[in-house]
Parts: C-alpha cells; sequence; structure tokens
C-alpha cells in the first residue's frame, strides 16, 4: 500500500513543509516530488501496461511452442501470420491511447 507525506507547499515560491520536529541534524538536499493525482494517474497507466504485456508474453507464446506437422508449415505459417497481426494490434491500441491522453 502507498503511503502519502501530507505536506504544505507555498502557492508563491513552492516551498514545502511537513509537520516534522527538526532534531537539530538536518541537511537540506534536493528531492522531486509528485502530485498525488499524477502518482495515481503513472499507477493506472503501469498496471494497464502490465495487463498488456502479459497479454502479448500469452500470445507471443505460440510461437514458442508452434510445431506443424509434416506438409503443412505454409498453413501454420499464415496462422501465425495472423497471430503476429493480432499482438501487433494489442501493441498499437496501447500506443493509440496513450498518444490520445496526450
Amino acid at each position: 500500500m502507498i503511503e502519502y507525506i501530507q505536506a504544505w507547499q507555498c502557492i508563491g515560491c513552492g516551498k514545502i513543509e511537513a509537520p516534522q520536529p527538526c532534531i537539530g541534524v538536518c541537511r537540506d538536499r534536493k528531492v522531486l516530488m509528485v502530485g498525488k493525482d499524477d502518482h495515481d494517474k503513472a499507477l493506472s497507466d503501469l498496471g494497464a501496461l502490465q495487463a498488456r504485456l502479459t497479454r502479448v508474453h500469452d500470445m507471443l507464446q505460440r510461437f514458442a511452442l508452434a510445431n506443424p506437422h509434416e506438409g503443412q508449415w505454409e498453413r501454420s505459417w499464415q496462422a501465425l501470420q495472423v497471430q503476429v497481426r493480432d499482438v501487433l494490434t494489442v501493441l498499437d491500441a496501447g500506443d493509440d491511447a496513450s498518444e490520445a491522453k496526450h
């Protein structure tokens, strides 16, 4: 589970403060933060990508397991070509969706 740290950001200069008592040993360093909405969107996009990759993996695994019968290589080759087009469609669908969001 993701935990969020509630902080306060100045709308003018962007300074961020979190309610944390200092014990006197702090050193400032540059940190990069992302808003919760952006973070949640990135997690959602990652989940969708992982699901798409799992689906494509399963589809491509057919090639590793393919073993055409004697005299049937051409028919098998054509069937595999159709399946490759299906895989490409799945991959292209993801690209189209990400381009539409930007």
